[in-house]
């Protein structure tokens, strides 16, 4: 079996690479998992202390930094968990189901 990198209707199943098999390493940044998710975190940037706490248990690495400072989620990769929101304590972070308005 070939590694296949597209995947379309005129493909058959027994042509698809197997699911979990990882033929490179560093590749996780080219897939956009973050349409899996149900619950999107919004961040309150004016009540955020900069702590950074949230960073370190994003299973996603889904928190940048930049100068020392917390940036906005990257929402390619983040799959709405909510470990951040629970992790931070100031309360900086809600969860909203995926596709609603930003509340202020």
């Amino acid at each position: 079996m070939s590694e296949k990198t597209s995947i379309n209707e005129t493909i058959a199943w027994q042509d698809i690479t197997p699911g979990g098999n990882i033929y490179s390493s560093g590749n996780s940044i080219n897939f956009h998992t973050g349409d899996w998710r149900t619950n999107r975190p919004i961040l309150a940037l004016e009540k955020c202390s900069h702590c950074l706490l949230c960073v370190p248990v994003c299973p996603d690495s889904s928190i940048p930094i930049k100068d020392g400072k917390r940036q906005d989620f990257d929402y390619d990769h983040c799959k709405g968990c909510g470990i951040c929101a629970k992790a931070c304590p100031l309360n900086c972070i809600s969860m909203i189901p995926e596709g609603s308005k930003e509340v202020e």
